[in-house]
């Protein structure tokens, strides 16, 4: 079993309960998500919460929110003894970023992540940090800081009590 939190940083107040349903679904308990209004846009919706589940749960959670696509939201996942902790955002206009985490909730990048960076960098110089950015996820963590910042502050509310 692992915990996580579920930002909705922006979502048309239409979308609400579509939202509260996919989590209800991938949860298997009913998703009660207290809705605030969100500053940065009118008629925009945000909320938290956290959320217990199977290793597969954060994934499962992108996955039901996917399709909901005028939704800016992130998945995080703690890490276990078995796998890696993950973040996901996403943004209406760069799609889903998924990047793994440590215990401490710093992105992780393989072998095969920097190795990739280098190649598609080639010899341009201002071109390693940019690709090493992406795999970061600035572009995404760039778009989402407005919404972030507009929620904080705002009580963070619970699914349910895990004992």
């Amino acid at each position: 079993m692992t915990q996580g939190v579920l930002y909705i940083h922006s979502a048309p107040r239409a979308l609400t309960p579509h939202i509260e349903w996919a989590a209800s679904g991938v949860l298997g308990v009913p998703a009660r998500i207290r809705w605030e209004d969100q500053p940065v846009g009118r008629g925009l919706q945000r909320a938290e919460m956290t959320w217990r589940g199977r290793e597969d749960t954060g994934a499962r959670l992108v996955s039901a929110l996917r399709g909901m696509h005028e939704v800016r939201f992130e998945v995080t996942q703690e890490a276990t003894a078995a796998v890696d902790g993950a973040r996901w955002s996403c943004t209406p206009e760069l799609g889903i970023h998924h990047a793994a985490t440590d215990h401490a909730g710093n992105i992780v990048l393989t072998e095969d992540h920097v190795r990739g960076c280098m190649e598609r960098a080639g010899s341009d110089p201002r071109a390693l940090p940019r690709e090493l950015g992406i795999a970061l996820g600035e572009p995404w963590d760039e778009e989402l800081e407005i919404y972030r910042h507009a929620g904080e502050g705002v009580p963070m509310r619970w699914l349910h009590r895990v004992s």
